[in-house]
């Protein structure tokens, strides 16, 4: 059976704008590469009630959640406190990470926000992180990692030997100069007619060019075979409609739109 997913982005810098989250599209990329659906992401402020309310809501829905931001030595990083709440489970210093920190910063610089890096809520399993070595925690079907960037994806790779391998989705993207006013209604009767294959509808606008309005048709779906005949179909609309269908590299398409 396929595994479902839910990311949690966890942040008032996000929500405000200052920073941009990158974490969910490479999260989304990496679930797909493992066969694991990705059905939902949420972002929340720095709020441990907010973060308690999202965090049960999507770990009682989907096999697995994982979440980013934080977990930093600073005083707005509550993410440990809100999973500990949410699991309620006490929480302190785990032996472990702290020795791990500790070892990091010259005598005297390990001081007591930094410490706050070692609290992990009780009974959690460790995250490695190669970058920094401030580690993340894994309880239930949580997993809680860093929210900058390249230490997000290290912990990613340190928990990709744990994770479930599915079936891949395929993926065939057809681009058409053609407005999606005009294939849509083609493209409702196909979706009825391949029930198992996903069918979606990306319009763009390309300044400058002789025919800047077109879309990405994108079909998706486990059986490669079936993906293929419903691109087929696809291809056909799009011909029966006066354009040209062209088919976009699927490295570049398969997990965006």
């Amino acid at each position: 059976m396929t595994k479902s997913a839910a990311i949690l982005v966890i942040g008032d810098e996000i929500l405000s704008g200052r920073t941009q989250d990158t974490n969910t599209n490479y999260i989304a990329r990496f679930l797909t590469s493992l066969g694991i659906d990705l059905k939902e992401a949420r972002v929340v402020g720095d709020v441990e009630e907010e973060i308690v309310a999202a965090l049960n809501a999507l770990r009682a829905r989907y096999d697995f959640v994982f979440t980013t931001g934080g977990i930093g030595p600073t005083h707005d990083d509550i993410t440990a406190d809100a999973v500990a709440k949410a699991f309620n489970v006490g929480i302190g210093y785990h032996p472990e990470a702290y020795a791990l920190l500790e070892a990091r910063y010259p005598p005297g610089e390990f001081n007591d926000m930094r410490k706050r890096m070692a609290r992990i809520p009780h009974g959690a399993a460790l995250v490695a992180n190669a970058v920094s070595g401030a580690p993340g925690f894994h309880l239930g079907n949580v997993t809680v990692m860093a929210g900058v960037p390249m230490v997000m994806r290290a912990m990613l790779e340190a928990i990709a030997p744990q994770l479930p391998r599915g079936e891949q989705v395929q993926s065939i993207t057809v681009e058409a100069a053609i407005p999606e006013g005009a294939i849509a209604p083609g493209l409702a009767a196909l979706q009825k007619e391949h029930k198992d294959i996903a069918i979606g509808s990306y319009p763009f606008y390309r300044e400058g060019t002789a025919a800047p309005f077109g879309a990405q048709l994108v079909v998706r779906g486990r059986d490669a075979s079936a993906v293929e005949r419903a691109a087929l179909a696809l291809e056909d609309l799009v011909r029966s409609l006066g354009a040209a269908p062209q088919r976009v590299n699927t490295a570049d398409s398969a997990n965006g739109k």
